[in-house]
């Protein structure tokens, strides 16, 4: 990723050149905040909170946006940032703690307050120049927090207040430093975005850069450059990630792309033969399917543990890739579809936080011994990037529009250990749910659905016979970026078919449930 503004060997401006910077302190919206500023077409990045200002001003970044975050600012151990980044000159984005923070900072006083807000609130304005210009007088907000801002220091003056928070908004008199205690990230603040593109484009300058039409062409001549007259391996799944990789690389290298489909027992209903249908007819690549569903079903056996778990597939994975890669002659390069949260989130990023959320097997390095040197040209985009850059390069909109599917494949679906008898029946109960959500033309509209198989067996009755089977549950969200998401409010009469089909045709399940958990506090997957 590059550090300055620059044009690149193939004439493009460098999408790069402006960027924007948040400072992670623990905001569960940190994501949907760089999602948000992309969307004005600016690039964004997440980095740790405690990130120097001399790192900062390598960067050089055209803004800085404070996250907000869980702890409370007058705490002993509550993370801080660098003070140094205040004096650097750079336009500042405080958001509820990053506020409290940037209150603080300034000789103001944060305090617990005595009428908390979590929710829908409604702000007044009274400055509606620069980051509030354009709303109306009144508008609505999504508040979250417990402390607020009780005094502000002669260097801000108020913005916006709350019938209870009398600095709902500030800004410094002199510096282009801004804080407000709302989320302008999420949809429920209707008009955060304004908010969002007042900052990135009206304070910070930016002209936004950030397209995807560019990436696609500066990628592929990157590509080229890198890879030269070598082949490259590239893993399918079937998914949207790795689809666009491999036309990525089809239109960087054409011939010289061989990729290879790893059937670990762990895909979907028919994924194998879908897959080969895809790419035999749409790219016309080298295609090599390996059959290694005992070998992963023998390393799984007997283990139950969700990182575990992903530690055998990931590592059985890359075995596969070594063994199959020797047969292909030339073979210097492996592509994987690692996307900018499965680097967030794996704490893969050379700047950004280090917490690991999950195990990722697509995101890192491979093992030097293996021989090969990784390509991750997405590792930059989030999900809904990779779908519109999937548009740009004419991939078919079934590919593209296809619900995800994680790296680890119905493992983490089926809960508890993972033996070949479950899976048979964790695949059939998954088609059903996929089918009928199809015949309903709700797939669109839903952004992923699935089936869980759950460790545990209920007491049903069917026909005249006592029966003691599995308990199936049904995931279905919907979301914009996949760092939040609701349940899907899907017809009764859906639910219905579903759960009708799966206890009629799946043999060894009577009783399906509905997930309607969100996410946070839950994730999309089970483990």
């Amino acid at each position: 990723m590059p550090d300055t503004a620059s044009v690149s060997s193939s004439g493009i401006q460098d999408i790069y050149s402006e960027r924007v910077l948040v400072l992670d302190f623990g905001s569960q919206y940190a994501q949907l905040i760089a999602r948000r500023v992309r969307e004005q077409h600016v690039y964004c990045e997440i980095v740790r909170h405690d990130i120097t200002a001399e790192r900062i001003q390598e960067l050089a970044p055209k803004g800085i946006i404070l996250s907000g975050g869980p702890s409370s600012v007058y705490e002993p151990d509550a993370p801080k940032c660098d003070p140094g980044i205040f004096d650097l000159n750079i336009p500042i984005l405080g958001i509820c703690y990053g506020m409290q923070l940037m209150c603080e900072r300034f000789g103001g006083n944060v305090r617990n307050a005595s009428a908390r807000e979590y929710g829908h609130a409604h702000i007044k304005i009274d400055d509606g120049k620069d980051l509030l210009a354009g709303l109306p007088d009144e508008t609505d907000v999504w508040m979250s927090h417990g402390d607020q801002v009780e005094q502000i220091s002669g260097l801000f003056r108020p913005l916006a207040s709350t019938r209870t928070c009398p600095v709902a908004a500030m800004r410094h008199v002199e510096l282009k430093q801004y804080g407000i205690q709302f989320h302008p990230e999420v949809t429920h603040t209707p008009l955060g975005s304004q908010i969002l593109r007042n900052f990135v484009i009206t304070i910070c300058g930016c002209e936004g850069t950030w397209k995807l039409g560019d990436f696609a062409r500066e990628t592929i001549a990157k590509i080229r450059e890198e890879v030269g007259d070598s082949r490259v391996i590239c893993g399918l799944s079937g998914g949207v990630d790795s689809s666009v990789v491999a036309a990525l690389l089809y239109r960087a290298i054409g011939d010289q792309l061989s990729c290879i489909l790893v059937d670990n027992g762990l895909l979907r209903k028919d994924e194998e033969a879908a897959v080969i249908s895809e790419f035999s007819s749409h790219f016309k690549t080298d295609l090599h399917v390996v059959n290694a569903k005992e070998r992963f079903l023998t390393k799984l056996a007997g283990v139950s543990d969700p990182q575990e778990k992903r530690r055998r597939i990931g590592f059985e994975f890359i075995e596969c890739f070594k063994e199959e890669a020797t047969k292909i002659e030339d073979a210097k390069f492996l592509a994987q579809g690692t996307l900018y949260p499965d680097v967030i989130e794996s704490g893969a990023a050379q700047d950004g936080p280090a917490a690991v959320i999950k195990l990722h097997h697509n995101v890192g390095g491979l093992p030097e011994e293996l021989g090969f040197d990784l390509i991750e040209p997405l590792r930059d985009l989030f999900k809904d990037e990779v779908r519109r850059l999937g548009i740009e390069l004419g991939l078919p909109e079934d590919i593209v529009w296809r619900h995800p599917f994680p790296g680890p494949g119905l493992a983490v679906r089926c809960l508890g250990e993972v033996t070949e008898d479950k899976l048979a029946v964790l695949r059939e109960a998954d088609a059903i749910v996929v089918n009928e959500i199809k015949s309903a033309n709700l797939y669109r509209q839903t952004s992923q659905c699935f089936a869980v198989l759950l460790p545990v067996q209920s007491v049903g009755v069917m026909g005249d016979a006592r029966t003691y089977d599995n308990a199936v549950c049904v995931r279905c969200v919907d979301t914009d970026d996949f760092m939040t998401a609701t349940w899907s409010d899907l017809p009764y009469e859906v639910l219905a078919r579903i759960s009708t089909r799966i206890i009629n045709e799946v043999k060894g399940v009577n009783r399906v449930c509905y997930d309607i958990s969100t996410k946070p506090p839950a994730t999309i997957e089970w483990e």
